[in-house]
């Protein structure tokens, strides 16, 4: 995102009003195995989504049939840019179970202490972050004025983000923007979506 910024500053005439890309922020994600207790799950679980970020301690199975249950939303600081992937802790802290036991039997109530073990982490890039209170409004998100689709509360969350040549002023330039789950979900039309940007901006 740096470089893509520095392109930008370089080929944007100095009154030009098109728009640098916006900062991404860092989350990290924790993930708990379910062991000694069998699964009472044949498919994928989503609770409600958590409102400091993301959609909640899910359960998932592998194809070995095992249970896992996250991630959760541990925010990386604001200022943290991705460029040093060596500063983050990539260990799961055990003492985090005490809230996935807590998110789990809200809707597994039988869940039994002592059969959460820690599993794998990982880190997702997101366009806002709760501590900076730089929501997403109606404004930032569609140019046309058309609101359908957009939730009436101002505060709403951003999601991801696709930022060609209309947006930027840099030709041949397209850059994704806050990636995670649901951008991951849409890749294939998010695709044929980039495509489009391609031949329409040749």
């Amino acid at each position: 995102q740096n470089d893509a910024n520095d392109n930008i500053k370089n080929n944007n005439h100095p009154k030009d009003t098109r728009m640098q890309l916006p900062k991404q922020y860092y989350a990290k994600g924790n993930y708990f195995k379910l062991e000694n207790q069998k699964s009472p799950f044949t498919r994928l679980i989503y609770p409600l989504p958590d409102p400091k970020g993301g959609l909640g301690v899910h359960a998932t199975m592998d194809l070995s049939g095992s249970t896992r249950f996250g991630p959760d939303v541990q925010w990386l600081p604001p200022d943290f840019d991705g460029s040093e992937d060596e500063n983050i802790d990539w260990n799961v802290d055990a003492e985090r179970s005490k809230l996935f036991y807590d998110a789990i039997r809200e809707y597994w109530p039988g869940l039994e202490d002592g059969n959460l073990v820690p599993d794998y982490s990982g880190v997702r890039p997101k366009l806002w972050n709760p501590d900076l209170h730089n929501f997403c409004s109606k404004s930032d998100n569609n140019d046309d004025g058309d609101d359908e689709g957009v939730s009436n509360n101002e505060n709403w969350m951003k999601d991801f983000m696709v930022a060609g040549p209309e947006y930027h002023g840099v030709k041949g330039l397209i850059v994704l923007l806050g990636m995670e789950s649901p951008g991951l979900t849409s890749s294939l039309a998010v695709g044929e979506y980039v495509a489009q940007m391609v031949v329409r901006n040749q």
